[in-house]
């Protein structure tokens, strides 16, 4: 494995474990993690590529993506079904991964979701209502950076 990719998955994918955690336990994804993540994402992309616009728009893009589903959710339901968490999450993805990773991310944090909520309700486990989306998005993160990157060296 090259020591650079070694070196940033040190960075990445121990945020994502901690957030994950956090997000299992509190259903919160503090700032103090997601914040530092988007800008270390834009290093990281610039350190690859050589360009940041990428990270920026990827940035940018999940994150209002993110709170245009909460406000859209909350206006059709009258209560919150995303966090702003997730969408600070989603904004990481996006940098760490550049807009183009950013349905990828989604697809598999939306997919691997469906499944624990299936397999929770078919074991007679009905989820309480509230299930956190910040280890699922950590998922799709993770996968979608370690395969660009594999495609990139």
């Amino acid at each position: 494995m090259n020591t650079d990719v070694l070196l940033w998955a040190i960075v990445l994918l121990p945020a994502l474990t901690a957030l994950s955690w956090i997000d299992l336990r509190t259903m919160r994804l503090p700032d103090v993690l997601t914040l530092p993540l988007i800008g270390a994402g834009m290093v990281q992309y610039w350190y690859f590529t050589g360009s940041v616009w990428a990270a920026i728009m990827g940035a940018l893009a999940g994150y209002l993506f993110f709170v245009a589903v909460e406000k859209g959710y909350r206006a059709l339901r009258g209560s919150d079904g995303l966090g702003r968490g997730d969408a600070k999450l989603l904004a990481a993805g996006g940098a760490w991964c550049g807009w183009i990773g950013l349905p990828w991310i989604v697809l598999i944090a939306s997919s691997s979701g469906l499944l624990i909520a299936g397999a929770l309700m078919l074991t007679s486990r009905k989820p309480s209502g509230l299930m956190p989306f910040g280890p699922f998005l950590a998922v799709g993160i993770a996968l979608v950076w370690a395969a660009q990157l594999r495609a990139l060296l």
